[in-house]
């Protein structure tokens, strides 16, 4: 498959908005579509770049077709995060599934190159062509495929051609699973878009997923609490707390309001929708100090390391610690009200031994083989026959 030997798709089709998955917002731009992980009126009231380059990397967004076509092409404008000094990222990666199994992948050429500069915190788009990745070789008769879109690249669809026609997948009756959280969920160093842990937990659940989370930017914001209470949905999940320590945001008096607004927030849209508020992953570096982080360069690679002060914790300052037993002790409170309100520890999908064995390599971020072991021990915690997406509870 995708061998550079080809017999042309010959048919151009549409890219309509019922062929495309995961995204809260299709923007029309002067080459084609963007997705967006936020809506618009979310994206205006904030212009941080970290957030606008997070919510517009297609985590979790899919194309979704049935066909008999053998050949598929997509056109594609990346825009790709390069760092001074750093060595280039590997090209993201699309993900093709025929019928929910992953069959085969391929990266794009070209498109634009965002190239930061860390120490200054400026940054600069170096303007690159559209590229086009090829899937050729696919077995005959009807099937459902979908493409997933790289995690870690800003992607405008362009065009899309095949070799027979298409049709939406029409819906399989699974629940729609919305999650929002931090790079972790968003994809940090997994594999691909479909190997992140809540693709995974999401394959393992039977469940349709539209994941938000948004790297560097799982803040509390109240735009993302709207737009989580504005998405239709089954199940929804909150995955919270290590952004806001190493940003070094807020302290614990405006924490726990911010928390009970969030979920406030959520409720007005999914009054009784089973709502699974999930605390950080063990992550030795914020366990018990506190933000900001700051990444490291000494030994060559982009490392990260914690400069706060543990004394200033009895000042209110958040460590993970404190999060973790501060967001049990509110759900435990708001449950008394709320029955289809959890609680998930995140020590229970990684914790102290996970790290002994699989180290986060930048002392932050897991790795493919972390992203499986999580995804996994969620949809065990969470979809399995006593978690709280269970489909006789949910």
């Amino acid at each position: 498959m995708n061998s550079p030997h080809h017999e042309a798709a010959p048919l151009s089709i549409p890219l309509t908005e019922d062929l495309i998955r995961g995204a809260l917002d299709l923007e029309r731009t002067e080459h084609g579509i963007l997705p967006h992980r936020l809506p618009a009126r979310a994206r205006a009231q904030y212009s941080d770049e970290q957030l606008a380059m997070a919510e517009a990397q297609p985590s979790g967004v899919r194309l979704a077709i049935r066909t008999e076509a053998t050949t598929i092409e997509l056109d594609t404008l990346r825009t790709k995060m390069a760092y001074q000094g750093v060595p280039p990222r590997p090209d993201g990666l699309y993900d093709l599934l025929i019928d929910g199994r992953l069959t085969d992948r391929a990266s794009v050429t070209g498109g634009n190159v965002r190239l930061v500069d860390m120490a200054t915190g400026s940054a600069e788009t170096h303007p690159g062509p559209v590229g086009t990745v090829r899937f050729t070789g696919l077995p005959a008769g009807p099937k459902d495929l979908e493409i997933w879109l790289p995690y870690n690249e800003v992607t405008e669809l362009i065009a899309l051609r095949t070799d027979a026609p298409v049709e939406a997948v029409p819906a399989r009756g699974r629940k729609v699973w919305l999650h929002h959280g931090s790079s972790i969920s968003h994809g940090s160093n997994a594999e691909s878009s479909s190997t992140t842990w809540p693709a995974l937990a999401a394959a393992l659940g039977g469940a349709e997923l539209i994941n938000v989370g948004l790297g560097g930017s799982a803040l509390l914001d109240p735009f993302t609490a709207r737009a989580l209470r504005d998405t239709p949905a089954d199940l929804i999940s909150v995955k919270t707390g290590i952004n806001l320590v190493n940003a070094d945001l807020m302290r614990l008096r405006a924490f726990t309001p911010a928390v009970h607004g969030f979920l406030d927030t959520i409720r007005e849209g999914h009054p009784t929708t089973p709502l699974l508020v999930v605390s950080p992953i063990h992550c030795p570096i914020h366990e018990d100090t506190p933000g900001p982080c700051a990444p490291d360069f000494s030994n060559g690679t982009v490392q990260f390391k914690a400069v706060g002060d543990p004394a200033e914790t009895a000042a209110g300052k958040l460590t993970l610690n404190v999060i973790r037993a501060e967001l049990a002790r509110i759900v435990a409170q708001r449950a008394e009200d709320d029955p289809h309100l959890h609680y998930l520890d995140g020590n229970a999908l990684y914790g102290e031994a996970d790290f002994a064995e699989l180290p986060l390599p930048d002392q932050l971020h897991p790795d493919a083989a972390t992203h499986r072991r999580i995804g996994e021990r969620f949809a065990e915690l969470a979809f399995g026959a006593t978690g709280p997406f269970a489909a006789g509870r949910a």
